[in-house]
């Protein structure tokens, strides 16, 4: 049997890993993980197998040895973007079901694309280094071996030796009392299997508070209270509602780990440890809602995966839709449209950035010779999100309700693709015996939703909290309109980006309009980063030459990439040598994959 996922060059169809244990340690002087990576896997194959073939990229491999004794093995040229394969022989073979354990002594290397290192200087308090890791989609091969798919699930034991607290995606185990300056060997386990996308770890002068019953929040000692209160009203009330709505929580703890800046995501599903941005820290828990969505990971993507790159909207789209749900219970229905019609816009802006008819605006995304970091975009959340949500008001909320758990404990613990999803929704509710049900789906155009590139159709939103947004907006048109701080007094931050972005889409104003709009509403002091961005890119549209150096100055302050590569972009369009500029400063405070993507969005 084939692999059916493309983005790896490893035999998984062969073999498959059953359990992985990593034994480094972090040397941040020399800026590598030293150690053992040790594969347990599982012959597939009724031949004997007599090779094993891992995915690699830039790590130095220095021995193997297969059950105790050395091996021969090889590691083939380098071709990007999925890096070398590394073939271990098994002179022996193995018979199907027969487990082999293949121990792989490595370093990482400076080309490793998985992890930054950050220097004192690039942390809050100035003291002491920082290192994290950002697996997600095929970079764990870069630090070690691995098969690097999420076809295939692994449990996994962490032995993590630093100079400086640790976490990793597993449970604590044993004593991890902080020992900043002490070097210590920190262990966790992940006893429910993951793929190697998710295995993570941080390491840096970190402490923890207690955000919820079964929560904490880890982050530096300077921003330790902020993100505790940022946290603490909403985290177990996320848990309860995303409990409810599929089925008791699988991992233990639940906890946030709140990184440096240059985090290039959101957030980060690792599973026990969701890595975050700070951005998120925004002083008025407006932006919470990011930890809703890494919640929801916990089923959706963690337990239940997508089976290669190509159906990354089953990750995203559930979670969103998940997200959504968990919103809407908390603060109120209209909230379940408001997130939506500001997904909307970035789904609009997703489309017009690739192109209407563009193979990447397709839920399914053929990734032969793909780079999947290429592929990345709003286009698997927010048209993923709007296919679940066709499929809820097509059969019903009362019926898409008790399908969503079924379908979670069905696939709990495996991987599908979106065929499997398809077949698993038509058999659930055919099974139902429901004639009126049974009619509505026979129409489903499965081969149109998946394929179709573009925009989907647009639902009837339910617009009341984003009216006053849309008015003001209008009110705007007017060049004779004369603005007061008390257009905005009752909006929330989300309402005023819903604003911004209602501006940005008319494209209507002049430089010096948009230098009104930030001085009288005040969003250049603003320290939610989602709202500064909003403003300045409505800015950088309107041409404004005064914004150009406020967009400078962010950009080097922030790392997510949702951020930083549409102000990069805009400030490309105004000032090429300002840009070019900015990025060289700031090229070495960005994450590996951030730094890659803007290089090719300025085309360096």
């Amino acid at each position: 049997m084939a692999n059916r996922d493309p983005t790896t060059l490893s035999n998984y169809s062969a073999w498959r890993t059953k359990h992985t244990t990593v034994n480094f340690k972090l040397d941040f002087e020399q800026r590598f993980l030293k150690g053992t990576a040790t594969l347990e896997l599982e012959s597939q194959t009724d031949r004997e197998s007599k090779e094993v073939i891992l995915d690699t990229r830039f790590v130095n491999v220095q021995s193997i040895n297969v059950d105790s004794a050395q091996s021969k093995w090889e590691l083939k040229p380098h071709s990007d973007p999925f890096g070398a394969p590394l073939h271990v022989s098994v002179p022996e073979g193995a018979k199907k079901g027969h487990v082999i354990k293949v121990a792989i002594e490595l370093e990482t290397t400076a080309k490793c694309t998985a992890l930054q290192w950050l220097t004192p200087a690039q942390t809050s308090n100035k003291k002491h280094p920082y290192m994290f890791s950002q697996c997600q989609a095929i970079n764990a091969r870069s630090i070690f071996p691995c098969q690097d798919t999420p076809d295939v699930k692994s449990t996994f034991t962490f032995k993590l030796t630093s100079s400086l607290p640790v976490v990793a995606s597993g449970v604590p185990v044993g004593d991890h009392t902080p020992a900043v300056g002490t070097e210590k060997t920190y262990e966790f386990e992940q006893k429910v299997p993951i793929p190697s996308y998710l295995f993570a770890v941080a390491s840096g002068d970190i402490v923890a508070a207690k955000i919820g019953s079964n929560s904490v929040v880890v982050t530096g000692p300077n921003e330790l209270d902020d993100c505790k209160w940022e946290l603490e009203q909403d985290m177990d009330k996320f848990m309860e509602v995303a409990e409810k709505l599929v089925f008791p929580y699988k991992w233990g703890q639940y906890n946030v780990l709140v990184l440096p800046p240059s985090f290039p995501y959101g957030g980060m599903e690792n599973p026990i440890y969701t890595f975050a941005t700070p951005t998120i820290i925004s002083g008025d828990r407006q932006n919470v809602d990011v930890i809703a969505h890494e919640l929801s990971h916990s089923w959706s993507g963690n337990l239940v995966s997508n089976a290669s790159w190509e159906h990354f909207w089953l990750n995203e789209g559930w979670t969103v839709y998940l997200e959504r749900r968990i919103q809407a219970a908390i603060h109120g229905e209209p909230e379940f449209d408001f997130s939506s019609i500001i997904g909307w816009k970035a789904l609009e802006d997703s489309v017009e950035l690739f192109g209407q008819d563009h193979e990447y605006t397709k839920l399914i995304i053929s990734h032969k010779d793909v780079d999947p970091e290429d592929v990345y975009s709003t286009i698997a959340y927010e048209k993923g999100f709007h296919f679940l949500y066709y499929l809820d008001r097509l059969v019903g909320r009362e019926a898409f309700n008790k399908f969503i758990p079924h379908y979670f404990t069905k696939w709990s613990g495996k991987s599908l693709d979106s065929f499997e999803f398809r077949d698993t929704f038509m058999d659930y509710f055919n099974g139902l015996g429901d004639e009126t049900i049974k009619q509505k789906i026979a129409n489903i155009d499965w081969e149109g939703r998946l394929y179709t590139p573009g925009l989907p159709p647009k639902p009837d939103f339910d617009t009341s909290m984003v009216e006053a947004c849309y008015e003001l907006a209008s009110k705007w048109q007017d060049a004779a309109f004369e603005p007061e701080p008390k257009d905005v007094d009752s909006f929330t931050a989300n309402q005023k980006i819903v604003f911004l972005d209602r501006l940005q889409k008319s494209g209507s104003l002049s430089s010096e309009r948009a230098q009104l709009l930030g001085k009288v509403y005040d969003f250049i002091s603003s320290k939610n980063v989602e709202l500064k961005s909003s403003y300045y890119r409505v800015s950088l549209d309107a041409k404004d030459p005064t914004c150009v150096y406020g967009v400078a100055e962010l950009l080097g302050s922030v790392g997510r990439m949702k951020f930083v590569r549409p102000l990069f972009r805009g400030l490309n369009k105004m000032n090429r040598a300002l840009a070019l500029e900015t990025f060289a400063k700031n090229k070495d405070f960005y994450h590996p994959i951030c730094r890659g993507m803007v290089e090719k969005d300025l085309g360096i």
